[in-house]
């Protein structure tokens, strides 16, 4: 296997935005009931106004027409690449990632792990203000040498090429990239499935990892009904809160940790399908930010690939002891909030838990202030 760390540079063939360009001209849309109620296209959650039935057309509609006439690829292209990016194997698995060290030479390392379905471009916004706060009116004590990798088989790492990938498969690859990078000692965040992965690798790689900070903490009630007594209005209301998304929002995350292939084979052949599926998580975000990562998911065809990592993490084994690794929360506003009783349950060494009354389940895109001013906090809290 090598170990080599090779430069990496995003170059489309025209040829390929020239087929994406003809088939969203001769898209056939999907047929749907007349009571679309969507007035501005934002969905601000799981049963807004006509999107009761899923992304509604006229939402579609619109997108696959800036898509068409507006969106400029070779932009966010060029925005990616401004980034120094690599690639290298790791366990058998290309990895792709940006490597933006900080002009501090004390920076603190951090590798920051995106969501599905998000991609690299999740963190654009906050790579400048984390490695160069001085320019940005921060602390330069506070800088960081950022690590953004694609998650395996999403994006330009390209498709996974056996079973496995899961979230304990993954942290031990962000180690080993650590490792090559020649990093002794780092911090970790990640939001979305970034918060599956992060606390991973600071369970496995207690040595190295000096804190954990994430967005959401996926601990939930065990079904022991003992783990409700004694709960305040304010800890059933989050309940209520998940208990909606679960109910809601959640058909994307069982076909794909049961049956990812079903759905597959339609988002590779139909561009304004994946940028529907994408849009479902995505739709709070800017226009051009759901388009960037319709546009990566397609250039790429990791929509199978980004797929089976809900399936690979579904059909696994795993601890049950909690991490102990020092974590920190920081939960938006219209993100689910876990409760802090079974967060502590999994989580033996939460040191830092903060709650905004803005942002959202993508904060590095609503909230990217918030969210750069909570990272710095936490690492800097711990000395």
């Amino acid at each position: 296997m090598s170990t080599e760390i090779k430069p990496f540079r995003i170059d489309v063939p025209q040829a390929d935005l020239d087929d994406l360009a003809d088939r969203l001209a001769r898209v056939r849309w999907t047929e749907e009931l007349p009571a679309d109620q969507v007035t501005d296209g934002v969905r601000r959650g799981p049963v807004e106004p006509g999107w009761e039935y899923g992304v509604p057309l006229s939402y579609v509609k619109r997108l696959v027409d800036r898509w068409r006439t507006g969106y400029d690829w070779r932009e966010w292209e060029a925005a990616l690449n401004a980034y120094p990016q690599f690639t290298t194997e790791i366990d058998g698995q290309d990895i792709h990632f940006l490597h933006v060290r900080s002009p501090e030479p004390d920076a603190t390392p951090l590798i920051l792990t995106h969501g599905w379905p998000n991609t690299i471009a999740e963190f654009l916004d906050v790579i400048g203000p984390l490695t160069d706060p001085r320019a940005h009116g921060g602390d330069p004590a506070q800088a960081f040498h950022v690590v953004i990798p694609s998650l395996p088989g999403f994006a330009f790492s390209g498709p996974t090429r056996e079973k496995g990938w899961n979230r304990h498969r993954t942290a031990r690859a962000w180690a080993e990239l650590m490792r090559r990078l020649g990093y002794d000692r780092y911090g970790a965040h990640g939001n979305d499935a970034g918060a599956l992965v992060s606390p991973e690798l600071g369970r496995i790689a207690q040595d190295q990892v000096i804190g954990v900070h994430v967005t959401q903490l996926f601990s939930f009630p065990s079904g022991d009904p003992a783990e409700f007594e004694g709960m305040t209005a304010d800890e059933l209301a989050h309940l209520q809160f998940l208990q909606s998304f679960n109910d809601e929002m959640s058909a994307f995350a069982q076909l794909q940790a049961t049956k990812p292939q079903n759905l597959a084979h339609a988002l590779a052949d139909s561009p304004s399908g994946q940028l529907a599926w994408t849009a479902q998580l995505l739709a709070g975000t800017s226009d051009d930010h759901v388009l960037t990562n319709a546009t990566i998911y397609w250039l790429t065809n990791t929509a199978a690939s980004s797929a089976r990592f809900y399936y690979e993490d579904r059909h696994t084994t795993h601890p049950t002891e909690p991490t102990t690794t020092p974590t920190g929360l920081a939960s938006f506003a219209h993100d689910f909030t876990p409760l802090r009783r079974f967060a502590e349950r999994d989580h033996a060494a939460i040191v830092s838990w903060n709650e905004y009354d803005r942002g959202g389940h993508w904060s590095a895109q609503d909230a990217p202030d918030l969210l750069v001013q909570d990272i710095r906090g936490f690492f800097a809290g711990l000395g």
